[in-house]
């Protein structure tokens, strides 16, 4: 999402974050098999740190997105007035391309799980973008 927010000449006017629901990961980089897909592909370099989700994220971010419904879940529980609950979308609700409902884990699908991965997230981001632009009139 970063490279395509870069490459609108957007950066200035969007901030895209990432951060898990679980504790696990914190501090780590991104998987090793997910940035080789990512420069294979896209010829990009993944950039950043592992975080976990905090509920200060709802006040801090105008979109939240989940990549599978185990997530959203996750997601919906920290907010449990509802507050924020129309932030929240599952990634794959901005596809225009791809029909899945959900992100799959790509972990044990080898490179081509990887790489099916990708496909699906440049599908969505691009839906997303488009989605923020015309919300917000910044393009």
């Amino acid at each position: 999402m970063n490279h395509l927010i870069d490459q609108a000449g957007l950066s200035e006017h969007i901030l895209c974050d990432s951060a898990g629901t679980s504790s696990y990961h914190i501090d780590s980089p991104p998987d090793q098999r997910m940035s080789a897909a990512a420069t294979t592909k896209l010829g990009i370099k993944l950039r950043g740190r592992a975080r976990q989700f905090q509920k200060s994220d709802f006040q801090s971010f105008d979109v939240i997105l989940a990549m599978d419904l185990e997530n959203f879940e996750d997601i919906l529980a920290l907010d449990p007035t509802g507050q924020h609950h129309d932030k929240v979308f599952l990634m794959c609700e901005f596809c225009s391309r791809h029909t899945l409902k959900e992100v799959p884990d790509p972990y044990y699908g080898g490179v081509e799980g990887f790489n099916q991965v990708i496909d699906l997230l440049i599908d969505a981001c691009e839906g997303l973008l488009q989605h923020i632009t015309s919300q917000q009139s910044i393009a």
